[in-house]
């Protein structure tokens, strides 16, 4: 039987084969996801010891004689993803049968050493349970990756959308813009203030050692902010760090897009989120709490600062994104200890949500890494032309 992509004569028509490539997009957000679903199974990385047990004796083990149903449908969930994102990432070279046998045994490969790794966290418990219904999830996202063949990669709307608004090399870019707002979930002490390495290490190290240790403090010894810095600093870093990434969505777009619609739902979908998640992890009270005099002055900021920069050369808006992330990044992180926001993060709910709240610490952390990387790499920086 003849190739259904090339005719008698070497021509190839259009068709549903056309769409047959592998996708950036889907590469891109299995590697995010594979990194949220280790770095949230080992959060929060403190107290490692040695209690003498094998790391794969939990293996063994007899069945948890505690455990809620809360829990058995997390952990299946939580490996969905991966399990689907795998499967479409092996697309086109494997498929069906072979990308479900594949990722199946991969992602369990996974889950094995990420509950060994527990046996070393004081804070976490590995368990058998735990691995069973992690693979459980793995197993279930790989048969649910292959009915998305057609929707996602072959016939996809959402294709035809992004060729239309977006420039050739907006895929990833736009898998980090979309993970902006899922960002706001971990508390920061600043709106938008991403990026916080210096007090997360400070963190780390004070664990091992046994010592309070404070990297920033040990680079601006002599730095002691009052309440009016500490809002001046709010203001600034949250200007920025919304400039940054509402221009960091434009210069990917082509002249058709809607712009400024995509501009203010972006910014909507950061706020919604932050104002759920402090709903929901600390009290309903307080959903706005973060929503600040000088938060809302620094998003004001942001606007006057957007409302100049929105229809820039998309160059000049890559470049002003990269300097708003740079200097938001380097202030959040030089900037003294904020007392408030420390107060405010002890009343934070944890509990059964450790692994949740360890990957958004990963995205808090890690989302200015990530938009630094499109907006600087060069093979990103084509120009989007009109459609």
């Amino acid at each position: 039987m003849s190739d259904p992509q090339t005719l008698s004569h070497g021509e190839t028509p259009v068709s549903q084969y056309a769409y047959r490539k592998a996708s950036a997009s889907v590469r891109i957000a299995l590697l995010v996801y594979a990194l949220l679903v280790i770095y949230s199974s080992g959060f929060p990385f403190s107290g490692w010891r040695d209690n003498g047990l094998l790391p794969w004796s939990y293996l063994v083990d007899p069945m948890p004689h505690y455990w809620t149903w809360f829990d058995l449908v997390v952990n299946v969930i939580g490996y969905v993803p991966l399990g689907g994102l795998s499967v479409l990432a092996l697309y086109p070279r494997l498929r069906g049968l072979w990308a479900v046998l594949i990722t199946s045994a991969l992602g369990v490969l996974l889950a094995v050493m990420l509950e060994a790794l527990q046996t070393y966290l004081p804070s976490r418990v590995p368990s058998n349970l735990d691995l069973m219904t992690n693979s459980l999830g793995v197993i279930v996202g790989a048969l649910s990756g292959t009915l998305l063949y057609s929707p996602v990669l072959e016939k996809s709307w959402l294709r035809s959308l992004r060729r239309a608004w977006f420039s050739e090399q907006a895929s990833r870019g736009l898998i980090v813009v979309a993970l902006w707002p899922v960002a706001q979930i971990y508390p920061q002490p600043y709106l938008f203030g991403h990026g916080q390495i210096l007090a997360t290490v400070s963190s780390w190290l004070s664990s091992w050692f046994a010592i309070p240790v404070d990297l920033s403090q040990l680079l601006w010894q002599e730095m002691h902010a009052n309440v009016d810095q500490y809002r001046l600093l709010e203001v600034v870093i949250t200007a920025l760090g919304m400039t940054g990434a509402v221009l960091m969505l434009l210069c990917q777009t082509r002249r058709a897009a809607p712009k400024v619609a995509l501009a203010l739902a972006l910014m909507l979908a950061a706020i919604a989120t932050k104002a759920l998640a402090h709903a929901v992890l600390f009290a309903p009270d307080d959903a706005f709490s973060w929503l600040t005099p000088a938060a809302i002055s620094g998003l004001m900021v942001g606007l006057v600062m957007l409302a100049g920069l929105s229809f820039a050369p998309p160059a000049a808006q890559r470049r002003a994104a990269t300097l708003s992330l740079l200097i938001a990044l380097l202030l959040i992180n030089l900037a003294p200890s904020n007392p408030y926001f420390l107060s405010t993060l002890q009343e934070w709910t944890q509990g059964k949500f450790l692994n949740f709240n360890g990957a958004a610490q990963f995205l808090s952390l890690c989302w200015p890494a990530f938009a630094l990387w499109f907006l600087t790499y060069p093979a990103h920086h084509n120009t989007p032309k009109s459609s």
